[in-house]
């Protein structure tokens, strides 16, 4: 099938005999929108997902009005209905959209574009496959352009702050509670703190926190606690850490306790 060459967004006369220029502007219309909606998503850190079903619903728009299909247009309805309302249209990408493929799918666009104004003429596929690259090309590049920067990682803090001077608060913003396999340590502090390494009295150690579980703990928000193991014998621990105020001076914790013993059942234990 021979058709005339459907200029980029539908704003102009197509060319196809079948599609008028209120249905061609009414397209346009639907992409003006679906566009602003990618912007929308874009500057909020989301990328389109189910909302992609929009370019084939568009397409399949047109082919229902070219090939005379009422039940195309069914079809093309619901995937635009899809796009728009699926509660997962839109989602957070791994990392932030690149701009390499919105490229090359302008290009390929530009690249039909030229050969059907060189030929005078374009045929359905042409004219399908142009709309395709366009429309992607142009929602990738609103996407990976507004996508807002990730941002700037604070710089790792870690075993270089054993070794600063550390400071003593005035109160103790942790607390030690002696279980039968170690201590619970609980910041009891109104903030969170950023725990960056302990040990236990008796030994130079540099141990980083870990829950109950095993996993790694980094903050500790207010009353949450991470599991320090411990032997029978230890009389204390020591922990270092910083606060969200000022991430570059170390902090000081200490308990000491007594051990358990035969005339003491239960281990008494002395904050700072």
């Amino acid at each position: 099938m021979t058709a005339g060459l459907l200029p980029p967004l539908l704003l102009w006369p197509t060319g196809l005999p079948e599609v008028s220029l209120l249905y061609a502007l009414t397209l346009a219309l639907l992409v003006a929108f679906w566009l602003g909606r990618v912007a929308r998503e874009a500057r909020r850190g989301r990328v389109p997902r189910v909302g992609w079903w929009f370019v084939p619903g568009l397409l399949t728009l047109l082919l229902a009005r070219v090939g005379d299909l009422p039940a195309l247009f069914g079809i093309g309805a619901g995937l635009l209905l899809l796009a728009e309302y699926w509660p997962g249209a839109y989602g957070r990408p791994r990392r932030r959209p690149r701009l390499a493929w919105p490229l090359s799918g302008l290009l390929l666009a530009l690249g039909l574009l030229t050969s059907s104004l060189l030929a005078g003429q374009a045929n359905l596929p042409t004219v399908l496959a142009t709309l395709l690259s366009l429309l992607a090309g142009l929602a990738g590049l609103l996407a990976a352009a507004l996508s807002p920067a990730p941002a700037r990682r604070e710089k790792a803090q870690g075993f270089a702050l054993r070794w600063q001077q550390p400071q003593l608060p005035e109160w103790p913003e942790f607390s030690v509670t002696l279980t039968g396999q170690g201590a619970r340590l609980t910041n009891t502090s109104p903030q969170p703190l950023k725990v960056v390494g302990w040990s236990p009295r008796s030994v130079n150690a540099w141990l980083p926190p870990r829950n109950e579980e095993g996993r790694l703990l980094d903050l500790l928000g207010s009353g949450q606690s991470a599991f320090l193991p411990l032997s029978e014998r230890e009389t204390g621990v020591r922990v270092w850490y910083v606060t969200p105020q000022k991430p570059e001076q170390t902090r000081l914790f200490r308990a000491d306790w007594v051990p358990s013993t035969p005339q003491t059942a239960t281990p008494a234990h002395l904050l700072n």
